[in-house]
């Protein structure tokens, strides 16, 4: 969760099955609920812009065993919540919605300039249309696939035995086994989701946004991967851990929950972005000059200006500011230094607006806040699928599978409202990059170039619009730039 917001979607609504249930993402976001950490690059992803013992058939041995290793914090002898205990985090949990909520409502942008209804006929040919909505009908396949079958198998590991039975036969201490049943789980849906993140691969090659081979996208996987395994390993060991000292869990759960989302915001541009890709500062010229001259013109400090090394796995186009304070650069994709250099310092006025307005700090600050929440709720949930899934308590190594389960819904039924409080902040930035440009001609000609060349979905259907859309759709934005140049008097491009 750097300082990064990125200004366009591959279109709005592709479904990567690499990221239909992104644990890297949502790990740092289950972790966290905020705008998406900084996202770990997949083609799901905005372009420009993780969640996710005992042997079985032991009968009264493997419940003793359980118990004896932990009778969990705020579980009676049974192993399960009391009803006391139960009512104290329920109240905490009204309470800090009612925070989220204000919060979430104080820091969005729900009041910003749009245009009337959009006409993408107006300013894209039939050919450009035609392509955006083959790109998408050719993705939705075997992205539809991948989120059911993630949403299939979470359903399976929270309503079913099956996360039990299979992690049962794992052997050794209660830490070891929470480590290797993430590892298992994890390793089991990435399984499923393999040939269609291949599918969707293919794909992209076809229509010209993928210039990977297939040892740079396996490897990209598999560190994305790792990264998303051991997030939810430290997520679930501190979690058993605390279930099983602490009578009232849910209460350093929650505070923790809190800290490792505010914490992961500052590592990742130093720990997960080099693991991506190369950074190396821009060349002095025109262009960096700009840049750095438009960041100072804004008030928003700036070290550096970095060329990303993005044209080795993509086509598509990017800008994104990251980092806080002293470490925040500026960083472009070298993909979109082909574009004219007037619509490069359009896309990074863009992102500026997100570094000036705070966005990543305040999505922080609410996903930090998600995080608590969804650890009290899992205190208030988990003793009823305790009985589904054959699970003593939360502090069997066994119900690793549950929580991973209840990680992916949870994160599934948030995305709409993390949708709709991105397009807001994203349609505030380019209010702003208007503003500081004072040029809506440039704008709407760097919309379009981004929309052509990232195949955008120009007119995206209702359903896919809530369920992926981050970002206002590209007509949408050129909209809004008609209106604004109406509002300051400047010729309606």
């Amino acid at each position: 969760m750097s300082e990064r917001q990125d200004p366009d979607d591959r279109g709005t609504n592709h479904r990567d099955p690499q990221e239909a249930d992104e644990v890297t993402e949502d790990a740092l976001a289950a972790v966290g609920a905020g705008p998406p950490p900084a996202p770990i690059p997949g083609p799901a992803t905005d372009p420009q812009e993780s969640d996710p013992g005992h042997t079985a058939g032991n009968g009264g041995k493997e419940r003793s065993q359980s118990l004896s290793e932990g009778n969990g914090g705020g579980m009676d002898e049974r192993g399960v919540t009391t009803p006391a205990l139960r009512r104290q985090a329920g109240v905490a949990l009204a309470l800090l919605g009612i925070v989220i909520i204000a919060v979430a409502a104080f820091t969005t942008p729900w009041h910003v300039l749009t245009g009337g209804p959009p006409d993408p006929a107006r300013d894209f040919t039939a050919a450009q249309i035609a392509r955006g909505e083959a790109f998408d009908a050719a993705t939705s396949l075997p992205g539809y696939l991948s989120l059911a079958l993630t949403l299939i198998f979470a359903g399976l590991l929270v309503a079913t035995p099956f996360g039990a039975k299979v992690l049962g036969v794992l052997k050794g201490p209660w830490w070891l086994r929470v480590i290797a049943g993430t590892v298992v789980i994890t390793a089991i849906v990435e399984a499923l989701r393999w040939p269609l993140g291949m599918w969707f691969e293919t794909i992209l090659r076809e229509y010209g946004l993928s210039t990977q081979d297939w040892a740079g996208w396996t490897a990209d996987r598999l560190k994305n991967l790792g990264v998303e395994t051991v997030l939810l390993s430290l997520m679930l060991l501190v979690l058993v851990a605390l279930a099983r000292h602490v009578r009232r869990w849910w209460i350093p759960a929650a505070l923790g929950a809190f800290a490792f989302t505010v914490a992961a915001s500052f590592v990742y541009p130093v720990v997960f972005e080099p693991l991506f890709n190369e950074f190396t500062p821009m060349q002095q010229g025109t262009l960096r000059t700009n840049l750095l001259d438009l960041a100072a013109r804004d008030g928003v400090p700036v070290e550096d200006v970095l060329v990303a090394d993005a044209s080795r796995r993509t086509t598509a186009l990017n800008a994104y500011v990251s980092g806080f304070g002293a470490t925040r650069r500026i960083v472009v994709y070298d993909t979109l230094l082909r574009a004219p250099q007037r619509e490069v310092e359009l896309v990074v006025a863009h992102e500026l607006g997100h570094a000036k307005y705070d966005d990543v700090l305040h999505g922080t600050l609410i996903g930090a806040l998600g995080s608590a929440f969804g650890a009290i709720l899992l205190y208030l949930v988990f003793d009823p699928l305790r009985r589904r899934t054959k699970v003593t308590s939360i502090t069997d190594p066994r119900a690793v599978g549950a929580l991973l389960g209840l990680m992916t819904i949870g994160g599934f039924l948030l995305g709409p409202a993390q949708n709709l409080i991105s397009r807001h902040i994203e349609a505030r930035a380019d209010v702003h990059a208007l503003d500081l440009t004072r040029d809506p001609a440039m704008f709407i000609a760097m919309q379009k170039r981004l929309a052509t060349t990232n195949i955008s979905d120009l007119t995206p259907n209702a359903v896919e619009y809530v369920l992926y859309a981050s970002h206002p759709s590209s007509p949408e934005r050129i909209a809004m730039a008609r209106a604004w140049a109406r509002l300051n008097g400047v010729p309606i491009p």
